[in-house]
């Protein structure tokens, strides 16, 4: 992906400011996890072709990433008055149900994306992310082979089929699915992120870790492989190494209560009760939700400590 943008920016200017140019910047950037650039190519790409609709199921979906609840709504609904047999549209909508968590509503949709364009891919994947969200494996399983049939080179449609298997903790199975999909796209830092995970899942720690310090290396913006490798660092009573990791991730991600939950963990292994004390203090400030968890684990650090004052009279 860093190739191809490299190739489309040296364009003249003439041939850069086309919807099709814009169309492949905007996928470039997407499948490298820079969703805020996405979005800029793809609408650029509106700016520039308005008739284009090839393009709008990708910014529908960098839209869902990034949240954008009531822009996606406006997206939809341009989408759905600009042309009606396009299976283009029909992602969209589905899209925008599916970040609103009507999981049902949205496969209608995709269904009907399906329907028009019974070889469009993406609707296939998309379906197999809603069966998955409602824990119909089954269904999600043969969505994602089907869209491997139509295009054996759909890599999200691989990386689909590992996670289902990672979360049926099938790991020699989610294993290979992940690392069929590094082959199609073998830049991606997230599918090394998962990758990884599931090494470590299957006991394979020191593969995890040079495959999440290539995540890393890849993207050094991705807290989510210094995260993992602190998990994996933490498996092997490697607490120092795993604390420098979550420092990381702290730094990155400031307001990530986990981050902090894991931290005073690890801290305590340490036996550093007081930076403990307060990094499980700011995990239930940022996340009141998990606060019978968070407090257990308070409520141990102090026994401890009463428990060594008592052993010292």
């Amino acid at each position: 992906c860093k190739k191809a943008l490299s190739l489309f920016h040296s364009l003249p200017p003439h041939h850069a400011a086309t919807g099709w140019v814009q169309h492949q910047l905007g996928r470039a950037h997407f499948e490298m996890a820079d969703y805020a650039s996405a979005r800029r190519s793809l609408e650029n790409m509106q700016r520039v072709d308005p008739a284009r609709l090839r393009g709008w199921e990708v910014l529908s979906t960098t839209l869902w990433h990034l949240k954008q609840d009531v822009d996606l709504c406006h997206l939809a609904q341009r989408a759905a008055d600009a042309d009606r047999a396009s299976p283009e549209a029909w992602c969209v909508v589905g899209n925008c149900f599916s970040l609103q968590k009507e999981h049902e509503t949205a496969l209608h949709f995709f269904r009907r994306a399906m329907q028009l364009d019974p070889a469009f891919t993406y609707a296939y994947t998309l379906s197999g992310h809603e069966y998955m969200a409602n824990e119909d494996f089954d269904k999600a399983v043969g969505c994602f082979r089907h869209a491997i049939k139509v295009d054996e080179r759909h890599y999200n449609a691989w990386y689909g089929l590992g996670a289902i298997y990672f979360r049926q903790e099938k790991y020699d199975l989610a294993e290979y699915h992940f690392t069929r999909a590094l082959l199609i796209n073998p830049l991606s830092s997230v599918l090394l992120c998962h990758l990884g995970m599931v090494q470590h899942a299957n006991q394979k720690p020191h593969d995890a870790l040079r495959t999440l310090e290539r995540a890393f290396q890849l993207d050094p913006c991705n807290p989510q492989a210094s995260y993992q490798r602190a998990n994996v660092w933490i498996a092997l009573h490697r607490f120092e190494e795993a604390l420098e990791e979550l420092e990381h991730v702290r730094d990155s991600a400031p307001r990530e209560a986990s981050v902090y939950f894991t931290m005073g963990k690890v801290c305590k292994r340490l036996g550093r009760t007081e930076q403990a004390m307060k990094c499980f203090m700011t995990a239930l400030d940022l996340d009141p939700k998990d606060s019978n968890m968070i407090k257990a684990q308070i409520d141990r650090l102090e026994g401890s400590e009463m428990d060594e004052d008592t052993a010292g009279f």
